[in-house]
């Protein structure tokens, strides 16, 4: 009999009862919160049924709302009901302790968002006839993470890394796989989170904590880390046998300061100077605060994983594999410096490895309490939604003057559509199932020439109307990926999910201005033929044309909007935006008129998915 265990993420109430807590927050105080990015995921021992994320149903990036939406779809793609999941496995699970008595605050966190009766209340709310004090498993945060990414690893045992924010009393632990188990190895406290302190700086720097973080990493090569080289024994210092001690953050000393960081923050501007003003230009000290950032959180990361190493060798225990997951593990530079560092054959970083993956990792945990599911390695988290040709012809439908839109073969959709990026186009790319996580990889993307010298600031500023420093991924077939890039034949795997920097080789530097950073660096993803067939013919297509198999992928949304889900989105987002084509399922939309894409269009067509 099929095992069905339904993860979820997110704490529902956490943005509500942190504005009644302290009042008058402002809105980038507001986002430091736990229990955030909320998302379901559906699992058996089949594999991955469905997952999907709050935020691409409701349209508000990074929610904690409780995630029905989400679990509707799950069930919707799997063809089940809720009466058939067998167990619903949240990725929290607070305990009661003297803890929550440090003061009143502290207490009604406990008391209204993170205790058990609270995720039972909230549950029975969305789904009132299930028995959830029998149905309800919470796993603790950690935990949840590391399965999110050793039971896809396809490794038999690895050493698991879990950086983030926080868990419920940890910011960072060491755990180690074997077989179908994990154990945890060792465990570093709140006191001393890489995660708070990457997001305390991002709001120094003028940036949306738990959500620009990537904004920073992008920023940082632009920067001299020696600049501040006297301040970093303030930020964190490296103990013995992985000790890490985080002085900064002990600067936070009442329960207000400790909800908004105002005192982290008044230390950081003694050290750096004044903090960065949303709406102020970025300076080279801003730069260089974020390069000295970026040294030391992988500094510390090398830290910790020698002496994990050290310890596991000490009790006969080495793996020569690496998982990791938490949102610290999105810090594809840092991912990029360990893969190089020797201390692994072998790395797996699950692609959502933020709090959406908390969902994912729950289910599992679950599942491989229960029984033995194999545990092959992932391919590509095609776990979303895909809509059939009624609901993509209605949408298309709906765009009324000033547009052509054709239904092509796929050889045609494809040739045509790898002409218009070769000539210069960008072109919005709409395909089958969603992503799960924060990557588009493929399947809601936007594409443009790698080799055109002026098309990253086009994309900046025009197309996705951001910060002219952000670099673009490449994406590129796996069987031309070391022609063009650092990747060591037969690493190609490690580079599928775009969660690694490597370098772009100096050769092809000058060919790829639009794909290679400041430091000749690039977020490289390699395109599997079997993975991803009809993206993998498209950038192939796209190489016969301009002799390098080679796009920027970015993802399919504009400011301020999560990646669009629908069909109806797709098409809305094409019209308001500058993008030139629209490749949706099997068909090309191109522009007849100039100035089209300034208004929203009208319109309505109905929508159809299918699993």
């Amino acid at each position: 009999m099929t095992v069905l265990v339904l993860g979820i993420s997110g704490l529902d109430r956490s943005l509500s009862v942190k504005q009644q807590l302290v009042p008058g927050l402002d809105w980038r105080e507001q986002r430091l919160a736990q229990g955030l990015d909320s998302a379901a995921a559906l699992v058996s021992e089949d594999g991955v049924l469905a997952a999907s994320a709050q935020e691409r149903h409701d349209g508000v990036k990074g929610t904690g709302a409780f995630p029905v939406d989400a679990i509707e779809a799950c069930l919707r793609m799997a063809g089940v009901t809720l009466d058939e999941v067998d167990v619903v496995a949240h990725g929290f699970r607070y305990q009661p302790s003297v803890a929550w008595d440090l003061d009143p605050i502290t207490r009604r966190w406990f008391d209204e968002v993170y205790c058990e009766q609270v995720q039972l209340d909230v549950l029975r709310t969305h789904y009132p006839d299930q028995d959830w004090a029998r149905k309800l498993v919470r796993v603790p945060h950690h935990l949840a993470h590391a399965a999110s990414a050793y039971y896809l690893s396809g490794f038999q045992d690895a050493t698991v890394l879990v950086a983030d924010g926080m868990g419920e009393a940890e910011s960072t632990s060491v755990l180690a796989g074997r077989g179908s188990r994990i154990r945890s190895t060792r465990t570093y406290p709140i006191s001393s989170s890489l995660g708070i302190l990457y997001t305390v700086v991002t709001q120094f720097l003028g940036f949306l904590p738990g959500m620009d973080e990537y904004k920073v990493m992008g920023l940082a090569p632009y920067g001299d880390p020696k600049r501040y080289e006297s301040a970093l024994e303030h930020l964190v210092r490296l103990g013995d046998c992985g000790r890490l001690l985080l002085p900064v953050l002990s600067f936070d000393r009442t329960a207000v300061e400790r909800e908004t960081h105002r005192g982290v923050i008044r230390r950081l501007e003694e050290l750096f100077g004044p903090a960065r003003h949303p709406d102020a230009p970025v300076e080279q000290r801003h730069m260089d605060i974020a390069a000295t950032l970026q040294h030391v959180l992988e500094r510390s990361l090398l830290h910790v994983l020698d002496s994990a190493v050290a310890q596991a060798e000490q009790a006969g225990e080495r793996s020569r594999n690496l998982c990791m997951a938490g949102g610290v593990a999105l810090n594809c530079t840092a991912n990029g410096l360990i893969s190089r560092s020797g201390l692994f054959d072998d790395l797996f970083v699950q692609p959502a490895a933020g709090d959406d993956g908390t969902a994912l990792g729950a289910a599992l945990w679950q599942l491989h309490q229960t029984t033995a599911a194999p545990a092959p390695r992932m391919a590509m988290p095609y776990w979303g939604e895909e809509f059939d040709d009624a609901a993509v012809s209605a949408a298309v439908a709906g765009l009324g003057d000033g547009y052509r839109a054709r239904r092509l073969a796929e050889e045609e959709l494809v040739g045509e559509v790898a002409g218009l990026i070769a000539e210069g186009s960008v072109v919005a790319w709409f395909q089958g199932r969603m992503e799960f996580g924060p990557r588009a990889l493929g399947n809601r993307s936007i594409l443009a020439d790698a080799t055109a010298p002026d098309m990253r600031a086009h994309l900046n500023t025009v197309v996705k109307q951001r910060e002219e420093f952000r670099p673009f991924a490449p994406a590129v077939v796996a069987e031309e990926a070391g022609e063009f890039f650092e990747i060591e034949p037969g690493r190609e795997h490690v580079f599928q999910h775009m969660l690694f920097i490597t370098q772009v080789r100096e050769k092809y530097r000058d060919l790829l201005p639009a794909a290679t950073h400041f430091d000749g660096s690039a977020r490289v993803q390699v395109v599997d033929r079997l993975t991803a067939p009809r993206f993998w013919r498209l950038i192939s297509e796209v190489g016969t044309h301009r002799g390098v198999p080679i796009v920027l992928n970015t993802s399919f949304n504009l400011k301020g909007q999560p990646i669009v889900r629908t069909p109806r989105e797709a098409v809305d987002t094409f019209a308001r935006s500058t993008i030139d084509a629209l490749a949706i399922g099997d068909w090309l939309v191109t522009r007849t008129v100039p100035d089209a894409g300034t208004d929203a269009v009208a319109g309505t067509g109905a929508e159809g998915s299918r699993a």
